[in-house]
C-alpha cells in the first residue's frame, strides 16, 4: 500500500482551508475576497468527483463556509455523487456541521471569561465578538467592514462571556499579528487555545481543540484514517491540522513555521497553489 505522498496514494478525504488557501486576502484589508478562481473550483470539485470526501476547515462561522461551499459548487456535487451533506470543521474545529441544510453535529464549548479579561487588560481598545450560530456574532463593538458574516449584535462584554463558548474573537486595528503573537505567547492563556490570523485577529477555542480535533471527528464518523488525509492551508491555526493528517501541504506564501509544519508547500494562493496540489491526486 502506498504511503501518504508517494505515486499511487490516493487521499480519501481532502481537508481545505478557506482564506488563504481557496481564497485570495485582501491583506490591506484585512480579509479574503469571495471570488475563487476557476482553476482552483474545478480542482475541488473533480476531488468531490472522484468519491474523496472534501471538508472545508476554518476558523470561519458556520454560516460563512456554508455560502462558500454554495459559490465553490460543492454543496451542490455532493449531494448529486454521494446523495448526501458536506461535513463542514468551522470555528477553528469547536464545531462541526453537516450542510445543506445546516444542521450542528458536534460543538465542544468552554469557560473563556478568564482569557478574554486577561487579553483586555493589555488591549483595552480591543473588539470582542462571539459566534451566535446561524445568526451572525455578538458583539462589544462593530467590527470593520467584511470582516464577519452575518449580523453582528451589540452586547455588553459580562453578558457575551456568562457562559460556554465555542469560540471568541478578539480584533485591535491598531495592532499586528505579530503584536498578538507576542502577548499570546506573554500571556500564557491557560485553559485555551489560541490562533493568531493574518491580521491582528486573535480566536480563542476550548483547550485541545483545532481544526485537527474537528477533522479527527469527522474521520472516526466516516471511517477514514489520518493517514488517509490530505490537508491543505496556509495559517498559524493550521499548523495542528498539517502535522496530524497524513499528507498537510503548506501554501507558498503562508509564514515560516507553517511551511515547516508541513510535509510539502505548494505555490502561493495567487498562483493557484491547492489546484497544483490538488491535480497530483485527482485528474
Amino acid at each position: 500500500m502506498s504511503k501518504p505522498g508517494e505515486p499511487g496514494w490516493v487521499p480519501a478525504l481532502v481537508a481545505l482551508d478557506i482564506d488563504g488557501t481557496l481564497l485570495i486576502p485582501d491583506l490591506e484589508n484585512g480579509f479574503s475576497s469571495e471570488v475563487v478562481t476557476d482553476a482552483v473550483t474545478e480542482a475541488v470539485l473533480a476531488a468531490a468527483r472522484s468519491g474523496a470526501h472534501v471538508v472545508l476547515a476554518s476558523g470561519r462561522a458556520p454560516l460563512s463556509m456554508a455560502g462558500v461551499a454554495d459559490r465553490l459548487g460543492l454543496t451542490d456535487l455532493v449531494r448529486e455523487v454521494r446523495s448526501d451533506r458536506l461535513h463542514v470543521v468551522a470555528s477553528n474545529g469547536s464545531v462541526v456541521v453537516r450542510y445543506a441544510p445546516l444542521e450542528m453535529v458536534h460543538e465542544v464549548t468552554f469557560d473563556a471569561s478568564a482569557a478574554v479579561r486577561t487579553v483586555l487588560e493589555h488591549v483595552p481598545g480591543a473588539a470582542v465578538a462571539v459566534e451566535e450560530h446561524g445568526v451572525g456574532y455578538r458583539v462589544n463593538r462593530l467590527f470593520p467592514p467584511g470582516e464577519l458574516d452575518g449580523e453582528m449584535i451589540i452586547c455588553d462584554i459580562d453578558e457575551m462571556i456568562a457562559g460556554p463558548v465555542s469560540r471568541v474573537i478578539i480584533r485591535d486595528p491598531d495592532s499586528t499579528s505579530e503584536d498578538f503573537v507576542n502577548l499570546a505567547k506573554q500571556l500564557g492563556l491557560h485553559g485555551t487555545n489560541y490562533f493568531i490570523g493574518w491580521t491582528a485577529w486573535l480566536d480563542l477555542a476550548p483547550e485541545g481543540v483545532s481544526k485537527a480535533s474537528g477533522l479527527e471527528w469527522v474521520c472516526r464518523e466516516l471511517g477514514i484514517d489520518a493517514a488517509d488525509v490530505l490537508a491543505i492551508g496556509d495559517g498559524r491555526n493550521d499548523i495542528e491540522m498539517l502535522t496530524w493528517a497524513g499528507r498537510g501541504v503548506a501554501m507558498g506564501q503562508g509564514p515560516q513555521v507553517v511551511r515547516d509544519a508541513a510535509d510539502h508547500v505548494t505555490a502561493p494562493v495567487d498562483e493557484d497553489g491547492a489546484a497544483v496540489e490538488l491535480r497530483r491526486w485527482f485528474r
